[in-house]
């Protein structure tokens, strides 16, 4: 790394990215460090820099040596499980400074040799202690998923029959009866069901009374007459939607239907009209959102439709190591693997990556959001924007997509 580099990162000062160190601490208070840098976003630390001004006190030979080794040692001894750490010495203006570079773990949660976990919390850190997040963390180094985790109060009784049986019908071409096999085997087999319970998969797609058990697992829907939400500019408010995921996409849908303004196709009183954005742009969001999102979060999803946009904004920012360049070129680490396997029988869903990218092909104005800081994933589309694929005759009906 530059040595410019390294100073104009020192300039911009401490951050959930950065923590500065004048000398090597206690080695305790450094395994807390490295953890949670490793329970994060991953970091770096720099040695030779005071956390209270920024300026530089650099390291001597021995200093180098010995922060080197101890560094190496509280990795691979004082954390669980070991992490891997890359060390660099960089001279900055006279100074030599240790640049220690932490990825983000992909063995979450990592903890230290008394079982405490921490994760940053801007540029200091934190204990984890709420069983949800330590949850979370468990799920990002792929322990455990949420939709494969049983619902408490639950039993096989809650199935919506009629439901499972057109879902058994579809995917293996008989009828549950057919199939000879018990109803709890099946559920098992399939992982809608653990020890007498419906999981949270289950739940979602099947369950006759969802709302009774994790009433949270909504979305809201909103439309603004104006470009930020005031009281006084609803124009339409849904009730929080409930339901079986496919209930929620179809309503969801309805609600979206009924603000899109329609554009007729060709001239004449009995055009088909076409919605302003490609119909098939916000099912490919609400089916990633409802397939995606962070059921870990007890968050509903939430739609709100302004003048100029709509957001989609669902719990739970990309997972591990995924970005936003990733997603937009195919690129997909599946969340809630139960969903993902049975939605593409209950849902117009695909489910090979492909559904972002497609959305942007139809309709680029675009913009992607992953929210480290409030653990969310923003989608904006844009209202009001005229492609060349969008049917010519809007000017011949008044420009009504430009004057949303």
């Amino acid at each position: 790394m530059e040595s410019s580099e390294i100073l104009n990162i020192i300039n911009r000062g401490e951050s959930s990215r950065v923590q500065f160190k004048e000398r090597m601490p206690h080695i305790d208070s450094m395994a807390h460090e490295l953890i949670a840098f490793s329970n994060s976003e991953g970091g770096m630390i720099i040695f030779g820099v005071s956390d209270k001004t920024g300026e530089l006190n650099g390291l001597n030979f021995q200093e180098i040596a010995s922060a080197n080794s101890q560094l190496a040692n509280i990795a691979s001894n004082n954390i669980l499980p070991p992490i891997f750490v890359e060390t660099e010495t960089v001279t900055v203006n006279g100074n030599n400074l240790i640049v220690v570079t932490v990825p983000q773990g992909i063995d979450k949660p990592y903890k230290d040799r008394s079982g405490n976990i921490f994760m940053k919390n801007g540029s200091d850190k934190r204990k984890v202690t709420s069983n949800a997040e330590i949850a979370r963390l468990l799920q990002r180094g792929e322990y455990i998923y949420a939709d494969e985790i049983p619902v408490h109060g639950s039993s096989i009784s809650d199935i919506d029959m009629d439901k499972f049986k057109a879902f058994v019908k579809k995917r293996y071409e008989r009828s549950l009866s057919e199939l000879d096999v018990p109803l709890s085997q099946i559920l098992e087999n399939l992982s809608l069901a653990k020890d007498g319970m419906l999981t949270l998969a289950g739940l979602l797609l099947f369950g006759e009374n969802r709302q009774k058990f994790r009433p949270i697992l909504t979305v809201q829907c909103v439309t603004v007459d104006d470009t930020v939400i005031t009281c006084d500019t609803y124009t339409d408010i849904e009730p929080p939607i409930e339901g079986t995921l496919n209930m929620i996409f179809d309503m969801t849908m309805g609600f979206i239907n009924r603000n899109m303004q329609k554009i007729p196709e060709n001239e004449g009183f009995n055009s088909h009209c076409k919605w302003e954005i490609p119909k098939r742009v916000f099912e490919e969001f609400i089916i990633n959102a409802l397939i995606h999102r962070d059921y870990f979060i007890p968050s509903t999803i939430k739609i709100f439709i302004f003048r100029d946009r709509v957001e989609i904004v669902s719990p739970g920012k990309l997972p591990n190591s995924l970005t936003i360049g990733n997603i937009k070129n195919g690129i997909s680490v599946v969340r809630n693997p139960v969903l993902h396997s049975i939605a593409k029988d209950i849902l117009p869903f695909v489910g090979l990556g492909s559904g972002i990218s497609r959305a942007f092909s139809l309709y680029p104005d675009i913009v992607i959001e992953n929210k480290t800081d409030t653990e969310q994933f923003k989608v904006t589309i844009m209202r009001g924007v005229k492609h060349e694929n969008q049917n010519n005759n809007n000017q011949k009906t008044g420009g009504i997509a430009n004057e949303l």
